[in-house]
């Protein structure tokens, strides 16, 4: 039985000098002629829209096509006079220089279905944008949306705007927990008899240059099962009528099981990534010890065969005798290219998770509940950044922690407080754990980008960002490292500031655009600080 795929595996040769061997990107146009840092909006610019003049305050993650099309979530504080704070979906056209401009925030009315005029109250996840086209995609939350029989339903989904250029066309709903209201059964759950409704759509949905997203989406029928779905869309009222399609679910035998039992199904799933035509997604037979399971591609078609990429079985490049016994979720791909987060070996080390001190305050209360003063988990020492190009069948080993770096690993507290409401996810709040990277393909050739954590003698580390282009035969480049001059990302940011906080996801590096937020602050000042969504051409 074939236990794998069959690849050429490849170790990449990494730096041996130290991080300061890699050359940094400069802020400004440097002697190379290589474009600097841009601004795409900070804490200084009003908000579009805000009807009170609410400026920019904090930002996620931003996505970015391969034109420098680039969308964010964002939030306000309060404008004034009386106004309240606004949360919010965002782009801008880098490429054209355009302005910023809305695409939905906490006043805007959740497109049809909606028969009881209401309007979205969050977007819990970052939105994500097609490689090529400006549709753009996003979670949305909201009161319930219909209204019949006595029956109130319908308080999240996935909201798609299509679009050309990204600056015209109306939102529409691409699924919802709607698919038991009569009428709606194309939002259902596919393959029941009777229509059951979707319960949460963790993660952030991908969108495709011909409209369709793909997503992650959890349902109860006797018991709590998930799965990775797609839906066609169009400009019509609710998307058009095509309905939910299933990719695989909990009912799915794992393709290549491994040392698990012939017959082992999909006991978790991860939100996927999507370019037109195909997908790609982790699925295991158990999020928490996985036993089997791996990196899959399908065809965006109805319950496809699935391809095995990298599984539990397969041999880690330049580790002899050793196979990978975790996959990161957060898959970046674009067609050709997928890079990932993979570990090995049974050594680990223990790290300390502190309960966050800025944001929800519900949620804040709940860790500290639940936690106090601290909760130790054990992260592997043997971790790294892969690429894979599946035309060729070649894995490479890009960044590990045998070199520069100590991890890759970045931890959060995040999702439903029992009892509480509004940007959560759906699914109850813990701890997460997450790795940051993202592939650009072009000429036959990959570049990734990707965030890490060093100690580099300094107590206590620092992260930063990397690039590596032409694996094998380019040095590795550091982008930009905690604790370098605010001023090198954005000529707004106070004097003495550095760079604090650097956010990338994997929808971030697309043809030759690089989108990152961060965050700078003065040393000694808490309000002296600046925040931003930035662009470069690395």
């Amino acid at each position: 039985m074939n236990t794998g795929p069959i690849l050429k595996l490849v170790s990449i040769m990494l730096a041996t000098s130290g991080l300061l061997a890699f050359p940094p990107a400069q802020g400004a146009d440097n002697d190379k002629g290589r474009p600097g840092w841009r601004t795409v909006v900070n804490q200084n610019d009003v908000m579009p829209g805000a009807p009170a003049g609410q400026t920019f305050n904090s930002f996620n993650q931003p996505s970015v096509n391969a034109r420098g099309i680039v969308t964010f979530r964002a939030r306000s504080r309060g404008g004034s006079p009386g106004g309240h704070p606004l949360h919010g979906i965002f782009a801008r056209d880098m490429g054209r220089g355009a302005p910023a401009f809305l695409l939905a925030d906490t006043l805007t009315p959740v497109p049809d279905p909606n028969n009881a005029g209401t309007d979205f109250n969050e977007f819990p996840a970052f939105p994500r944008i097609a490689m090529r086209s400006a549709n753009i995609a996003s979670r949305g939350n909201h009161p319930p949306v219909w209204v019949y029989a006595d029956t109130r339903a319908g308080t999240a989904g996935i909201y798609a705007r299509l679009s050309a250029r990204g600056d015209n066309g109306d939102l529409v709903t691409g699924a919802a927990k709607l698919g038991a209201v009569p009428g709606f059964e194309f939002l259902a759950v596919p393959g029941y008899l009777d229509p059951l409704p979707f319960d949460v759509f963790p993660g952030a949905p991908a969108i495709t240059d011909d409209g369709v997203i793909a997503f992650k989406g959890n349902y109860t029928d006797s018991t709590a099962r998930t799965g990775v779905f797609f839906r066609p869309l169009d400009a019509a009222a609710e998307g058009g009528a095509a309905p939910v399609m299933p990719i695989a679910d909990s009912g799915t035998p794992l393709p290549d099981p491994g040392r698990c039992a012939p017959g082992t199904r999909f006991g978790s799933t991860a939100p996927p990534s999507a370019v037109t035509g195909s997908l790609v997604f982790v699925g295991l037979d158990n999020e928490e010890q996985p036993s089997c399971g791996g990196l899959y591609r399908a065809p965006l078609a109805a319950n496809p065969a699935l391809r095995t990429l990298v599984s539990l079985e397969t041999s880690v490049p330049g580790s002899e005798g050793q196979t990978f016994n975790r996959l990161g979720e957060a898959l970046s791909y674009d067609g050709r290219f997928v890079t990932f987060w993979g570990a090995w070996g049974d050594a680990t080390h223990s790290l300390q998770l502190d309960c966050p001190r800025e944001g929800n305050k519900e949620r804040i209360a709940y860790c500290l509940a639940a936690f106090g003063d601290g909760y130790e988990v054990e992260i592997p020492a043997n971790q790294g950044i892969f690429l894979l190009d599946i035309r060729r069948g070649l894995l490479s080993r890009i960044a590990d922690t045998d070199s520069d770096f100590s991890s890759f690993l970045y931890w959060n507290f995040s999702g439903r407080v029992p009892g509480g409401g509004g940007e959560d996810d759906g699914e109850f709040a813990r701890w997460r754990v997450s790795s940051f990277a993202a592939v650009s393909g072009s000429g036959g050739a990959a570049r990734v980008v990707f965030k890490a954590h060093s100690d580099n003698g300094n107590s206590g580390g620092l992260d930063g960002l990397y690039l590596v282009r032409h694996p094998g035969r380019v040095p590795m480049q550091m982008l930009l490292q905690a604790g370098m001059p605010g001023s090198l990302l954005d000529a707004e940011a106070p004097a003495g500031a550095t760079v604090t906080e650097i956010g990338l996801e994997r929808d971030g590096y697309r043809g030759n655009w690089l989108a990152i937020s961060a965050k700078m602050a003065v040393e000694g000042e808490d309000e002296d600080g600046m925040a931003g969504i930035y662009v470069i051409h690395p």
